[in-house]
């Protein structure tokens, strides 16, 4: 799913012209964006959280060159679900069947 089709149904349920309801998608994605660069979580209840997460400094390798680097310790961008929202797709969505052998 798009945030073109979230647009379109949004309009769809609601009634709500697709152009206020694209502006309102873009204000809660740019809100949730800023407040997690300046280092915030953000807490949906029933939903989920938008943490900021940090990754401790490691040791990779570049195989091409047959080193190994440091990669600094650094923040990503994390998501959550809520407990319930989580239980709900456990419950509702079936494994893929894992693929059979031909021969």
């Amino acid at each position: 799913m798009t945030k073109a089709d979230i647009v379109n149904e949004i309009s769809e349920k609601t009634g709500i012209e697709k152009m206020a309801v694209q502006a309102t998608v873009e204000a809660f994605m740019k809100t949730i964006r800023n407040n997690m660069v300046e280092g915030k979580n953000v807490y949906l209840r029933g939903f989920g959280t938008f943490l900021v997460k940090k990754r401790a400094e490691k040791i990779g390798r570049n195989i091409s060159k047959n080193t190994t680097v440091v990669i600094p310790a650094h923040y990503i961008p994390a998501f959550k679900a809520s407990k319930t929202f989580a239980e709900r797709v456990k419950k509702n969505v079936k494994a893929a069947e894992p693929l059979k052998n031909i021969d």
